[in-house]
């Protein structure tokens, strides 16, 4: 996917490019309000009626809704607002193809966190002002996590249960799998495969409530534990899909090893991130690679040349690397029988 920016030649363009953060805190809004989810519920509405359903003042309303318009996110006709076919699939809440829970968790962390951009690279330091122990103590802003990392999996998940071959395999670990969505999916799609999901004791719940919509709760496991300080059960397949991205060069490496370990002979470790070229020029990726900066303590995402030497470097016979969704990158790691 190409990455559309301003003309940065022209004095406009460049204006515009540092204003771009306008368009998308409107957009981080409209998810806030709900305003597509009543939007989805009515129909359609005028801009009293969703005044009035989103309790808000009335002053700039009109504005914010012709900007959403402009975006591509509402469609007006004869006064009325509906969501576009975008909108209403991916940002309604309660839909299992809802993606706003990344928004929601880049509304309340991730743009507060891009104010303190210069001083995260003046110090080094993450600027989020929390760390993941915080986190996990909130049942509120855990839920908002593991919304976030659904939104990933709902993208990431089909495609990988269809792209990579399960039919030598019997089952699955997922490192770091939160509420257990990727595992849902991927055992869902090939039904002889039992799942695992190994992640810090306080997702349990979160994932007990995930596997039951699904009727999963015989075939997929939780196991808690930090995958720094515990064992990992082993599986066919192991999955480390955005978990070394959190972590700095020497991590990333302790858990490939580590996850090499628990890959069952003959078996498999999928890594995926949204890892980045040797010069890398991928503006979504690089995006994300600073939001590790200013959100975890030494996470970043890191060339695509360093998992592929560390995976051989630990073990696996062959690596093999290929695109996985718009934006990530899947290195396939197998180990000998």
């Amino acid at each position: 996917m190409t990455h559309t920016i301003p003309d940065v030649s022209t004095p406009a363009g460049i204006i515009r490019l540092g204003n771009m953060f306008c368009d998308a805190k409107a957009l981080l809004t409209a998810v806030e309000l709900r305003l597509f989810t009543v939007l989805h519920e009515k129909g359609q509405a005028t801009e009293e009626e969703i005044r009035s359903a989103l309790e808000l003042h009335g002053r700039g309303l009109s504005d914010f809704l012709s900007l959403l318009t402009a975006l591509g996110l509402l469609e007006r006709e004869n006064g009325r607002y509906r969501n576009t076919t975008g909108a209403d699939t991916y940002l309604v809440h309660g839909k299992k193809s809802y993606v706003g829970g990344f928004l929601e968790r880049s509304n309340r962390n991730l743009y507060p966190a891009w104010g303190r951009l210069s001083e995260g690279l003046r110090t080094g330091k993450q600027q989020s002002g929390s760390d993941f122990d915080a986190v996990t103590k909130n049942p509120h802003i855990l839920r908002q996590f593991v919304g976030m990392m659904d939104a990933l999996t709902h993208v990431v998940g089909p495609e990988l249960a269809q792209k990579y071959d399960w039919s030598g395999h019997a089952s699955v670990l997922d490192v770091g799998g939160a509420r257990g969505n990727l595992c849902s999916i991927i055992t869902k799609h090939h039904p002889h495969l039992t799942g695992h999901v190994f992640d810090l004791p306080a997702m349990e719940p979160l994932f007990d409530e995930r596997v039951a919509e699904d009727g999963l709760t015989e075939r997929v496991t939780f196991h808690g534990g930090s995958f720094f300080t515990d064992p990992l059960p082993t599986a066919d397949v192991v999955i480390l899909g955005h978990v070394l991205h959190d972590w700095d060069k020497s991590q990333r490496a302790e858990l490939i090893a580590k996850a090499y370990d628990a890959v069952n002979p003959g078996g498999t470790l999928l890594i995926y991130d949204r890892m980045l070229e040797d010069e890398s020029t991928h503006i979504e990726n690089l995006v994300i690679s600073l939001d590790m900066l200013l959100v975890t303590d030494g996470g970043e995402e890191y060339p695509i040349s360093e998992a592929v030497a560390v995976a051989k470097q630990v073990g696996f016979s062959t690596v093999e690397v290929s695109p996985l969704s718009e934006y990530d990158t899947l290195v396939v790691c197998r180990k000998k029988a």
